[in-house]
C-alpha cells in the first residue's frame, strides 16, 4: 500500500477505533446517501424589503401552503387550510388575534396540534432521525419525536399514549408554545438550504432586520451582489462607497437604517447641506452636498487607479458653472442645476476643510460600528462571489465578456484576468480589504467592484452622475456589458459553465442583479433553460416596472421550479385575512430520476468516505 494510504489510514483508525464502528458509520452513510435530495431555495436582490422577505420565508417560497393542500384538501375548506397557513406562518400574532375573538379553545387546540404534527411529519421523512432530531426545539424536543414518529397501524395503548401527551399540553395550559415550536420545525424543514442570490441592502429602509433574521438561519450562503459589496466597502472605510451608501439611502428616504440602525449620525451633514447650500429641507440639504462630495472622492479614486479605465466619470472638470452645462464624450448638455459651492473649477477633485471634516466623522462611524460590523461580518462569512454548488453556477452579476462573446481582461495587481480567475481575484481583494492593515488598493477596490463596468458584480457603466445632474434623460442610458445580450445563447452559456468546471447536461447559471421585466413579457429562463434571472423585482421600488414582486427558484429531488410572486401587502393584511404571497409555480426541469442525497456534492463527499472506510475495514479484518 502506498505510504499516503496507510498514512491516512491510520489518521481514520482514531475516529473509528474498531471494525464494528467502520461498519456502523458505513450503514449510516450509505442510508442517508440513499435518502432524497433536501430542498434548495434560492432568492435574489430583497433590496431592505423586511416584511416581504419575512413572508416569503415564512412560506417557504409557497412550500408550505402546498403540502397543506397536498393533505389536507378532502378535510378542510379552502378557508381552513390558508387559515392553518397563516398561522405556521405567525403563530404567536395569529394566535393572540384568534384569542382576541373567542375562536380558540380545547377543541380546536386539539384539531390545530394535530395538523400541525401530520404536516411535520411528511415533511420530515426526507431526513434522518438523527437530522431531524437536530432541528427539533429543545424544550420539546423529546415530545415532537415520540409524535412525529407515530405509526399508523399502532396498537390502541400506543395511540391513546400519543392523544394523551396532546391533552396533557392543552390541560397545562402550554399549547401556544408549542405550536410556537412546530411551526418553526415546519418552516426548517421545508426548506434544507438558502442560496441568496446578492443584494440585501438598499432601496427598502430595513436590510439590518433582513440581517439578523439571515443570521439565525440554519443553513444557508450568499452570493454578493453589488449593492452588499457597496456596504461591505464602506466598513472596510472605503470613502467612496461611504458617500455613495449614504446617497442612496437618502435618496430612498431610509434615514432610519443608518441612524436608529446602524448608529451613524446624519447631523453633522445636514447642517453642512443646509447652511452651505442653502436648502431648508434637511434630507435635501444633506443630499445635494453628499452628492457633491461622492464625485470628488471618486474622482480621486479613478485617478489612482487607471487601469480600471474609468475616467470617462471624471465630469466634475467638465462642468461650465456659469453656463450651467457640462460636457460629456464632447458633448455640451444642460445642468439641473449650477448650485455647486464647494467646487473648485480649477482643482475639481479637491475636498474643502469642512468636507473634509464630515468624510472623517462618517468614516469613523461606518468603521467602528459594532452592530454593522456584525452584519458585514457575517457577509463575509457565508459569502461569496460565486458558488458551485449541486451543480449549479450562482453569481449575482455577470462574467464580463468583449463583444465577441470571449471572456474579458481585467488588469489587477500585475496580472490579466479572466473568467474564472477573474471570479477568484476579486473574491481576494475583498477579503483583504476588511483584514486588519488592508493595503489602499484592496480597499478602493471594493468602490471598483461596486461601479465598474468590467466588475463581475456590476457590469455596465454606472451613470449616477447624469442622473443626478443632467436633465436630458438620453444620458441616463447606462451601457451594459455585452454579456447582457449574449446569454440568451445556450453555448455561450455552456462556455462560462465549463470555465467554472460545469460539464454536466443539467446544470445551470443561477444569476440576479437584472430585473425581469415580465409585465414586458420578458422571460427569466435564458438559453433553452440553461440560465435563470431570478430577479423579478422583490423590493416596492420596482414593483410597477417588472409587473410581478420577484422570483423564486426551488430545486428539490424532483427537480427545478422557477416561482413568480404577487407583491406583498402587509403582516397585518395576513393576520386578518390570510392573505398570502400568491405564486405561480412553473416546472423547468423535472428529472427523469428522483435526485438522492448521493447525487449532491455533500453525497458525493460521503461516497468517497465509504470507500475509504471499506479500505479501513478490509485493513482491520487482515489484521
Amino acid at each position: 500500500m502506498h505510504k499516503e494510504n496507510v498514512k491516512y489510514l491510520k489518521l481514520l483508525k482514531q475516529n473509528y477505533g474498531s471494525s464494528q464502528a467502520v461498519i456502523r458509520e458505513i450503514i449510516n452513510l450509505s442510508a442517508i446517501t440513499n435518502l432524497p435530495k433536501g430542498t434548495e431555495f434560492f432568492l435574489s436582490d430583497i433590496h431592505g424589503e423586511y416584511e416581504a422577505f419575512l413572508h416569503i420565508m415564512n412560506n417557504c417560497s409557497g412550500v408550505i401552503k402546498e403540502k397543506v393542500d397536498l393533505i389536507f384538501t378532502d378535510t378542510l375548506s379552502e378557508f381552513d387550510r390558508q387559515e392553518l397557513c397563516t398561522l405556521i406562518y405567525y403563530p404567536s400574532e395569529k394566535m393572540t388575534m384568534l384569542a382576541e375573538t373567542g375562536k380558540i379553545d380545547a377543541d380546536w387546540y386539539s384539531m390545530t396540534l394535530n395538523h400541525l404534527i401530520m404536516l411535520a411529519r411528511l415533511l420530515s421523512q426526507k431526513y434522518t432521525r438523527s437530522k431531524v432530531r437536530k432541528a427539533l426545539p429543545k424544550d420539546y424536543a423529546y415530545i415532537i419525536d415520540e409524535l412525529l414518529h407515530a405509526q399508523k397501524n399502532e396498537d390502541t395503548n400506543k395511540v391513546s399514549y400519543h392523544r394523551h401527551i396532546l391533552q396533557t399540553i392543552i390541560d397545562l395550559e402550554d399549547a401556544d408554545e408549542f405550536i410556537i415550536a412546530l411551526s418553526a420545525l415546519i418552516k426548517r424543514l421545508a426548506v434544507d438550504h438558502l442560496h441568496l442570490v446578492g443584494d440585501v441592502f438598499d432601496r427598502g429602509g430595513q436590510a439590518d432586520r433582513i440581517m439578523d433574521l439571515l443570521m439565525k438561519y440554519h443553513s444557508m450562503d450568499i452570493e454578493w451582489g453589488n449593492h452588499d459589496i457597496l456596504w461591505m466597502g464602506a466598513v472596510c472605510g472605503n470613502d467612496a462607497c461611504i458617500c455613495n451608501v449614504i446617497r442612496n439611502n437618502l435618496k430612498y428616504g431610509n434615514v432610519e437604517i443608518l441612524e436608529n440602525g446602524y448608529g451613524i449620525s446624519l447631523r453633522p451633514l445636514i447642517t453642512f447641506g443646509m447652511s452651505k447650500y442653502g436648502i431648508e429641507d434637511g434630507i435635501q440639504a444633506a443630499l445635494a452636498a453628499v452628492k457633491v462630495i461622492l464625485f470628488k472622492v471618486e474622482g480621486q479614486l479613478i485617478k489612482r487607479h487607471p487601469e480600471y479605465e474609468m475616467d470617462s466619470r471624471l465630469l466634475l472638470e467638465h462642468i461650465n458653472i456659469d453656463k450651467g452645462t457640462v460636457t460629456i464624450d464632447g458633448v455640451e448638455t444642460k445642468l439641473k442645476t449650477n448650485l455647486f459651492p464647494t467646487l473648485d473649477i480649477n482643482d475639481p477633485y479637491k475636498l474643502t476643510d469642512e468636507e473634509n471634516d464630515i468624510i472623517l466623522k462618517l468614516h469613523r462611524s461606518f468603521v467602528s460600528g459594532q452592530r454593522l460590523n456584525k452584519h458585514i461580518q457575517f457577509l463575509y462569512d457565508k459569502g461569496s462571489m460565486y458558488n458551485v454548488y449541486n451543480r449549479n453556477l450562482i453569481y449575482h452579476g455577470c462574467v464580463p465578456v468583449d463583444e465577441n462573446g470571449t471572456f474579458d481582461m481585467l488588469f489587477i495587481d500585475g496580472n490579466y484576468y479572466h473568467g474564472k480567475s477573474l471570479f477568484d481575484i476579486c473574491d481576494k481583494k475583498a477579503r483583504a480589504a476588511y483584514a486588519d492593515n488592508p493595503s489602499m488598493d484592496d480597499v478602493d477596490f471594493m468602490w471598483f467592484l461596486w461601479g465598474g463596468e468590467k466588475s463581475p458584480l456590476c457590469g455596465r457603466m454606472v451613470k449616477t452622475f447624469e442622473r443626478d445632474y443632467v436633465a436630458d434623460k438620453s444620458f441616463w442610458k447606462e451601457p451594459s456589458n455585452p454579456y447582457y445580450s449574449r446569454y440568451y445563447d445556450e453555448s455561450f452559456c455552456c462556455q462560462i459553465l465549463h470555465e467554472f468546471g460545469l460539464y454536466d447536461a443539467h446544470s445551470h447559471i443561477i444569476n440576479g442583479h437584472t430585473p425581469v421585466h415580465a409585465v414586458d413579457g420578458e422571460d427569466p429562463v435564458r438559453a433553452n433553460g440553461r440560465l435563470f434571472v431570478i430577479d423579478g423585482g422583490f423590493c416596492r421600488a420596482m414593483n410597477k416596472t417588472t409587473g410581478i414582486a420577484g422570483y423564486t427558484l426551488i430545486f428539490n429531488s424532483h427537480g427545478l421550479r422557477l416561482k413568480a410572486h404577487t407583491p406583498f401587502t402587509s403582516v397585518e393584511d395576513a393576520l386578518i385575512n390570510n392573505t398570502d404571497i400568491k405564486s405561480e409555480s412553473e416546472v423547468i426541469e423535472k428529472d427523469t430520476y428522483r435526485m438522492f442525497v448521493k447525487d449532491t456534492d455533500i453525497g458525493k463527499q460521503m461516497l468517497e468516505d465509504i470507500a475509504d472506510l471499506k479500505m479501513l475495514l478490509e485493513n482491520y479484518r487482515k489484521l
